[in-house]
């Protein structure tokens, strides 16, 4: 049994939208469009979409196929299965991949960071082949794990056949997809130590150096910009998910088959500029600050305790709309001593017009301590005292 205290906030709010599940798409047309044969922009944190273009189109997206490779490759270091200290020894598969790469030494072993950081930098395929064989045993596995991971994320019209992006058939993605990959990304905040370098020297065990340049030019270009990745094969055209960052805002935008990096890379910018002036993210409850309602505790020294929302709750609002919110706090009823700091005690539910839009697990902000027969012989001899 739970029990259920609600209070309203109103906030400034975008005409639809949705978080914590599968974004509505509310997408209007841009001032400028952007070019391309397809377009995504969406907000990260809620999955709120912006403008979209034939964003399920299935598209070659050359080297964006490399998100989804960072991606395993950060979420094998989650489960410990790859520590980023960890050497590797490269094939000769692997030094042997064309394209854009930092010339791995075949038999030489590298740090498995040093081989994520070029990937993310200059794109490197030898560094993903090497990683791909050392995650999944062979580039053949990891790509059926790609598969498999793009259907966990709702990515409904993509198919990868390599790691890196090199022209293979059959082979597919669409900018809704490629905004999806690049978001579960992001949230891994190590990848932002990587994305962010502009300039850097590849040091080789035998002695020689690689000079990486960063492939995506708006992290030095563009204010906020931060990450993302390029590609562009004579088959996809001239591709980019990138992603920026004003104040609590953070936006992912996507072009596909731009005519060139200047053209795609405008595009992007423009994509930015709108958002970032039409719309601002507002935080309704914030993460880790007690708020009004305490929770009853049975047996506890103290009656109640604070409570938080061990998340944000936010809120991707469009500035000259308006828009009612309600949140709902569900405590659990019957909650007993004791009770540890950030143990689960309930609900937050935030609600648009009745709708709800996301929801976070309310934690104990202090601990409850039991009650014990001491505490009680204390009380008494206190109170026979007085």
């Amino acid at each position: 049994m739970k029990k259920w205290i609600g209070f309203m906030l109103s906030v400034l709010a975008a005409g639809t939208m949705v978080m914590g599940g599968a974004a509505t798409s509310h997408a209007a047309a841009l001032t400028k469009e952007p070019a391309g044969k397809s377009a995504y922009l969406c907000d990260c944190e809620t999955g709120t979409v912006v403008y979209a273009k034939n964003e399920t189109e299935r598209l070659p997206i050359a080297s964006m196929c490399k998100i989804m490779t960072l991606l395993l490759t950060f979420e094998a270091v989650e489960r410990g299965d790859l520590a980023y200290e960890e050497q590797i020894t490269v094939s000769g598969h692997a030094a042997g991949m064309g394209g854009s790469q930092v010339f791995l030494g075949d038999g030489l072993s590298y740090s498995a960071e040093s081989l994520m950081k070029s990937i993310a930098v200059c794109s490197a395929n030898d560094s993903c082949v090497a990683l791909a064989e050392r995650i999944a045993g062979s580039e053949e596995a990891f790509i059926a794990k790609m598969n498999e991971r793009a259907g966990e994320l709702g990515a409904e019209n993509t198919l990868f056949a390599n790691c890196t992006g090199l022209p293979k058939e059959p082979q597919y993605s669409c900018a809704k997809d490629v905004s999806l990959m690049l978001r579960a990304l992001l949230k891994h905040q190590k990848y932002f130590e990587f994305s962010r370098v502009w300039l850097e020297d590849f040091v080789h065990p035998d002695g020689r150096t690689t000079s990486m340049t960063n492939t995506n030019k708006l992290i030095r270009h563009y204010e906020g910009c931060d990450g993302g990745k390029t590609g562009f094969t004579n088959e996809a055209g001239y591709c980019l998910a990138a992603t920026a960052h004003r104040g609590d805002t953070r936006l992912i935008a996507v072009v596909i088959g731009a005519e060139s990096a200047k053209i795609r890379n405008a595009s992007i910018a423009s994509m930015f500029d709108e958002a970032f002036a039409e719309y601002a993210t507002r935080t309704i409850l914030q993460g880790g600050e007690p708020i009004a309602e305490r929770a009853p505790v049975d047996g506890a020294k103290q009656k109640d305790i604070a409570v938080a929302p061990e998340n944000s709750l936010v809120a991707f609002c469009k500035r000259a709309d308006e828009g009612k919110f309600t949140v709902s706090v569900q405590l659990n009823e019957n909650l007993r001593a004791p009770i540890a700091v950030g143990e689960a005690v309930g609900t937050a539910v935030l609600y648009r017009d009745g709708v709800e839009v996301s929801r976070t697990t309310l934690v104990a902000a202090e601990e409850a301590e039991r009650y014990s027969w001491w505490d009680a012989f204390r009380e008494g001899a206190r109170q026979w005292s007085a």
